[in-house]
């Protein structure tokens, strides 16, 4: 379902855009940059987090930590979350993003949630991130993710 979402979503806003299905996972980003043939760094994951009782999407290069200092600027903290950035547990993602872990992205999403990309992603003119599956990606610039997804900009990773 969550390969066809991401299909559905191109079509219907970048029929340009392929989704490119390769025979080996790429459910990391060592296996994303080797199937594809790019660095490690032109991979752009897509972290799902919670926010108080929201959960955002966050899209960074490949090889970018997220920065807790500048999280918590950004985000601010709730204290029954502690002031460090959470991720989803593992079950959880699937039921926010419909994307299973190592295929989540931006892009045809089950549910909406606020998306930014990070500014480390400005670094490639052409960035990969995942379309849905452990084996499917997309090959796009940074600035149609973010006008694809009305995704804001932030800077809150250590590249």
């Amino acid at each position: 379902m969550s390969l066809i979402s991401v299909k559905d979503f191109f079509t219907r806003h970048a029929p340009d855009i392929d989704v490119i299905e390769l025979q080996q996972s790429t459910a990391t980003v060592a296996l994303a940059a080797e199937g594809h043939g790019v660095e490690p760094a032109q991979i752009a994951k897509t972290l799902a987090l919670r926010v108080g009782d929201d959960v955002i999407l966050i899209v960074t290069r490949g090889d970018a930590r997220l920065d807790n200092k500048k999280y918590k600027a950004r985000f601010g903290t709730k204290a029954r979350f502690g002031t460090k950035a959470r991720m989803l547990g593992f079950d959880e993602v699937e039921a926010e993003t419909g994307h299973p872990v190592g295929g989540v992205c931006p892009f045809g999403l089950a549910k909406p949630h606020s998306i930014y990309c990070d500014l480390s992603l400005k670094a490639y003119d052409i960035v990969v991130p995942a379309a849905g599956a452990t084996n499917a990606a997309v090959h796009i610039s940074p600035a149609r993710i973010a006008e694809l997804t009305g995704a804001e900009w932030i800077d809150v990773s250590e590249t």
